[in-house]
C-alpha cells in the first residue's frame, strides 16, 4: 500500500532547496529559447493548459515545421514570435526534486547588450550556446567577455544542433578547444562542455544514445548538482542598513540584508562612517531570533550600545573593513539611449546608499567583439569601458571581483530617472589631488551663524546626507 503524502514535510523540504540563477546567451538562432523550452518540457514542468497553448501556437506561428516549437515558451512578445528571435529578457522559474531554478533567456543581438547585463547581474551560472555548424564566432566571444565581466563563476558551453552535423565528435572537440583558448585568456576556470540537440532533446534531460563518445552527464543533472555555495562571500561581513526599526521605546533595530559574510550574536561590530564600536545583542526575524545570519538573509540587528546609524550606512567587523572613499575606478556598461555626458552629475545608487556622482575621467573603451582597448571617449549605448568616478558622499565598497554585492552600483539620470549605466568597481583611487567640487562647504562664522544655531544646522546636514546630498560644515 502506498504511503500517504505528508504535505507539510514535502513543503518544508521544498522550501529548503537551494536556488540556482542562470542565464542563456548566444548568437541569434543558436537555440537559447528552444533549449530552455526543452528543459521545461522534458522535465515535466508544464501545465496542461501551457502544453495545449504550445501545440496550438506551434502550428500557427512556430518555426519547427510539424514539430513543437519549444522556443515559444520563452518568446512572449509578438515581434519575437514573428521574427523568431529574443528581444527582451524572459525569466522562467521551475524546480526539480533537487533544486529550484530561475532562468534568464537573454537576447543575442548586439543592440540588446544591456538586456543581457540585466539578466546576468544576479546569475550564478551562464549557458553559452554555440551552433555546431558555425563554431566559436564573434558573438560567442562577446558574450563570454560579458559573462566574465559580470563575475559569473560557472560557464556551460552548449554546442547545439549536433544533429545537423551527424553528432560528429571531431566537430565538438574542435569547438571546445577553440573556446577554451578564449576562457583561458579571460581567466575563467570552471567551464563544462555539452554536445546537445535542443530540438531533439539529446543530452538535455537524458543522456543520448547518439553520442556514445560523450561520457559526461546530461545538462539538467549537471545544473542540479553544480556546487554554488562557495560562490558567496562568507568572509567579509557587510551589512548595509536599509531601515531603522523603532516600534517603541524599548527596541531599536537596524534592518537590512546581509550582503556578505557571517554575523553572530556577541560579535564586535563597527558602524561606518562613524567608526563607533558595539556588540551584536540580537538578530531578529519574523520567525524569531537567530544565533547567526549570513547572505542572503534579511534580518534586524540590535546592538548593546546606542549608536546613531541611519539608512545608507554600513555595519561591519572592525578587523575587516571595506574601502572607504569617494574616488574609484570602475568598469562601466552604458545602458542609456542618451550618450554619456561627463559634465552631468548623476545619482549613484550603491546598496542602500544614494549620492551624487560625476564621471571625472574616461580611461578606455573595450571593443567587446575583439576584446581590444581603444582610446577613451564618451560612451554610446551598450559600450563598455573603464572610467574614474567621484562621488559627493563617502561610500563603503569592495572590488567587484572580491565582493559582487558591495562592488556594484548603478548611475541614474537625475532628469529622466533612467538607469544610465551599471558599474563594477575595480579599485579605490587617491583623493588628495582632487578638487572637492562636489561637496559644498558651509562656513558658518563667515555666514554670521552663531553657535546657538549649530544644533539645528547639524540636524539639517544629517537629513541632507540621508537624501544623498553631502554638505561639509566649517565652524
Amino acid at each position: 500500500m502506498k504511503e500517504p503524502l505528508d504535505i507539510k514535510a514535502y513543503l518544508d523540504a521544498d522550501e529548503k532547496k537551494d536556488l540556482l540563477r542562470l542565464l542563456t546567451a548566444g548568437s541569434v538562432d543558436d537555440g537559447k529559447s528552444t533549449l530552455i523550452g526543452r528543459l521545461l518540457f522534458d522535465s515535466k514542468k508544464l501545465y496542461d493548459d501551457q502544453l495545449a497553448a504550445l501545440e496550438r501556437d506551434s502550428k500557427r506561428v512556430g518555426n519547427a515545421g510539424d514539430s513543437i516549437d519549444y522556443a515559444l515558451l520563452l518568446d512572449g512578445l509578438k515581434a519575437e514570435r514573428e521574427e523568431g528571435i529574443t528581444i527582451d529578457v524572459a525569466y522562467r522559474y521551475f524546480s526539480t526534486n533537487k533544486r529550484k531554478f530561475i532562468i534568464a533567456d537573454t537576447p543575442g543581438h548586439e543592440q540588446y547588450t544591456r538586456n543581457m547585463i540585466t539578466g546576468g547581474s544576479t546569475a550564478n551560472l551562464a549557458i553559452i550556446l554555440v551552433d555546431s555548424r558555425k563554431g566559436v564566432i564573434t558573438q560567442t566571444r562577446r558574450h563570454t567577455f560579458l559573462v566574465s565581466l559580470l563575475g559569473i563563476k560557472h560557464i556551460v558551453l552548449a554546442v547545439n544542433k549536433m544533429d545537423l552535423v551527424g553528432f560528429d565528435q571531431q566537430v565538438f572537440d574542435d569547438i571546445v578547444a577553440e573556446y577554451r583558448k578564449l576562457t583561458d585568456h579571460l581567466g575563467i576556470d570552471d567551464v563544462t562542455c555539452f554536445p546537445l540537440s535542443a530540438r531533439e532533446g539529446d543530452n538535455v534531460v537524458e543522456k543520448s544514445d547518439r553520442t556514445p563518445w560523450y561520457s559526461g552527464p546530461a545538462l539538467l543533472h549537471f545544473l542540479e548538482t553544480v556546487p554554488i555555495h562557495a560562490d558567496r562571500n562568507f568572509d567579509d561581513f557587510r551589512y548595509p542598513v536599509q531601515y531603522v526599526l523603532r516600534p517603541d521605546l524599548n527596541f531599536r533595530g537596524f534592518c537590512g540584508k546581509v550582503a556578505s559574510g557571517i554575523v553572530r550574536v556577541g560579535d564586535e561590530v563597527m558602524a561606518l562612517p562613524s567608526m563607533k564600536k558595539s556588540r551584536v545583542q540580537s538578530i531578529v526575524t519574523y520567525e524569531g531570533e537567530l544565533r547567526e545570519a549570513f547572505p542572503p538573509q534579511s534580518v534586524t540587528i540590535t546592538l548593546e550600545d546606542e549608536i546613531d546609524i541611519s539608512r545608507g550606512e554600513m555595519i561591519v567587523h572592525p578587523d575587516n573593513l571595506p574601502h572607504i572613499g569617494r574616488h574609484f575606478t570602475t568598469m562601466l556598461v552604458w545602458m542609456d539611449e542618451e550618450p554619456m555626458d561627463t559634465g552631468k552629475q548623476f545619482f549613484l545608487k550603491h546598496n542602500t546608499n544614494t549620492t551624487r556622482a560625476t564621471i571625472c575621467a574616461i580611461r578606455n573603451r573595450v571593443d567587446v567583439n575583439t576584446l581590444e582597448e581603444k582610446p577613451g571617449k564618451p560612451f554610446q549605448l551598450n559600450e563598455i569601458g573603464q572610467v574614474d568616478i567621484l562621488t559627493a558622499k563617502t561610500l563603503f565598497f569592495d572590488a567587484y571581483a572580491k565582493n559582487r554585492q558591495t562592488g556594484a552600483f548603478i548611475l541614474i539620470d537625475p532628469i529622466t530617472n533612467n538607469t544610465s549605466a551599471v558599474g563594477m568597481i575595480l579599485a579605490p583611487l587617491d583623493e588628495s589631488a582632487l578638487e572637492n567640487d562636489l561637496v559644498p562647504t558651509l562656513d558658518l562664522p563667515k555666514l554670521g551663524i552663531t553657535p546657538d544655531h549649530y544644533p539645528a544646522i547639524e540636524t539639517a546636514v544629517k537629513e541632507l546626507a540621508r537624501q544623498g546630498l553631502e554638505v561639509k560644515v566649517k565652524l
